[in-house]
């Protein structure tokens, strides 16, 4: 078996911009090759495209593997089509010129016996040779077509779980269809922080926002919180809404607990979401991770309440285009947590079980940033998102940074957010 890898690097007169809204459609007919196209959901809800080309009969059967508006970057897999190809994974990004334009830039590893390598690896050449050219007529495009208008969102009502720990819940009406998708806050949150989120999310699939052990109407339990207490709660949550699969959705904290449930319970989740963070303290040494929990303990130590130190903590979370009603949101959400609940979630944040296995990741995930976000910047969500794409056995991953938004991405710009959200619920398995 042999290995080799197609490079084809060229120039394009028109702005990044326009030869991304025609190169970003993966079911497009845009290359010239194409005689036919559809695209296609699997079982687990990876988009697949099948296509003939003319002069063939063949059918040619591709996956998405990876996507970003924001980098302008699509990666994709050989299914069927290609005889003798034992694996083939291509990318295409395009990037702004220094000399104005735009650079696209194609890639594929092969793998075929040796007898077929070169031939595959000629055609594809030929292939992306001819898909850039067809690029270079993108100067008439406008850009990517603006999205809809979002549609009135969905009422909200709250609930409780009552037993040990009492949960809180704000829940969106039942669809009938054993699907939930539940929403994790940060560490300085609570479920409110996610109302924007529910009642646009509530359109596709029941949205329900937990509030954490011992925030806001949920209470601590009898014991320090554990990450796998939390996920006990998920499971909870799960059996009082009748749900078989789950869609979770994390903020910092609630992204590193949402990736420790996945790590225990892939089989449930249709798909995960993860805001400002993933790994949490899980890849942090021991002096670091003490460091880090001794640090913020010092107020509390000093007999102050998050009330005491939340506007100190607001002017690290916000980005610089935040308003003045959204720092104030972010303010209320931190003022209002006891000080026993924030000590007893640093002790659990700083005291991670597991450093995950991404290959653990089957599910479709959407990783997002904000642009601004000192906790959580975007270079380092960046390269966890393409650990996972390189971890996981089918790969479906999606990244992308909230413009002007901090570290709350969804509070500071729920609408940008709301987008990105809503396109990835819409494409899984309903």
């Amino acid at each position: 078996m042999g290995r080799d890898r197609v490079h084809v690097h060229a120039h394009v007169a028109a702005d990044p911009a326009q030869v991304w809204a025609v190169a970003r459609d993966f079911g497009g007919a845009w290359h010239p090759w194409i005689a036919t196209i559809r695209t296609e959901r699997d079982g687990r809800g990876h988009l697949i495209r099948a296509f003939t080309v003319t002069g063939e009969d063949t059918l040619y059967r591709e996956q998405q593997t990876y996507f970003s508006d924001s980098d302008r970057v699509l990666a994709y897999t050989h299914l069927d089509g290609i005889a003798g190809a034992e694996s083939y994974d291509a990318r295409l990004t395009v990037s702004p010129s220094d000399a104005g334009g735009s650079v696209v830039t194609w890639t594929a590893t092969i793998a075929a016996p040796a007898a077929r390598l070169t031939q595959i690896c000629d055609g594809t050449r030929a292939v992306f040779e001819a898909g850039i050219e067809a690029l270079r007529g993108a100067g008439g495009v406008q850009g990517t077509p603006p999205h809809p208008p979002a549609p009135a969102p969905q009422p909200i009502t709250g609930l409780t779980i009552d037993a040990l720990p009492r949960l809180g819940l704000s829940a969106t009406p039942d669809r009938g269809d054993g699907r939930l998708c539940l929403f994790l806050h940060g560490i300085g949150g609570n479920r409110g922080n996610w109302r924007a989120q529910l009642g646009a999310a509530g359109h596709h699939i029941r949205a329900a926002a937990l509030d954490l052990r011992g925030y806001g109407d949920s209470t601590l339990g009898p014991r320090g919180s554990t990450v796998d207490d939390y996920c006990a709660d998920i499971l909870r949550v799960a059996e009082t809404f009748g749900a078989r699969r789950l869609v979770l959705v994390g903020l910092s904290y609630g992204s590193w607990i949402a990736t420790s449930f996945a790590m225990r319970h892939p089989e449930m989740l249709d798909g995960l979401v993860l805001s400002g963070g993933c790994t949490g303290m899980s890849e942090a040494g021991p002096e670091e991770r003490e460091a880090f929990r001794l640090s913020r303990e010092v107020p509390l130590n000093a007999g102050q309440v998050p009330a005491d130190f939340a506007p100190a903590v607001v002017k690290v979370l916000a980005g610089p285009d935040a308003s003045d009603g959204v720092k104030a949101d972010l303010l209320a959400s931190m003022a209002a947590i006891p000080a026993s609940t924030y000590r007893d979630a640093l002790v659990c944040f700083t005291n991670p079980l597991e450093r995950f296995d991404f290959s653990r990741l089957t599910m479709p995930v959407l990783m997002m940033t904000g642009e601004h976000d000192r906790l959580a910047p975007p270079a380092e969500i960046r390269a966890v998102a393409g650990r996972i794409w390189d971890s996981a056995p089918r790969p479906d991953v999606r990244f992308e940074v909230i413009p002007g938004a901090g570290h709350v991405c969804n509070v500071e710009a729920p609408d940008a957010y709301n987008r990105h959200l809503t396109d990835f619920l819409q494409g899984l398995p309903a």
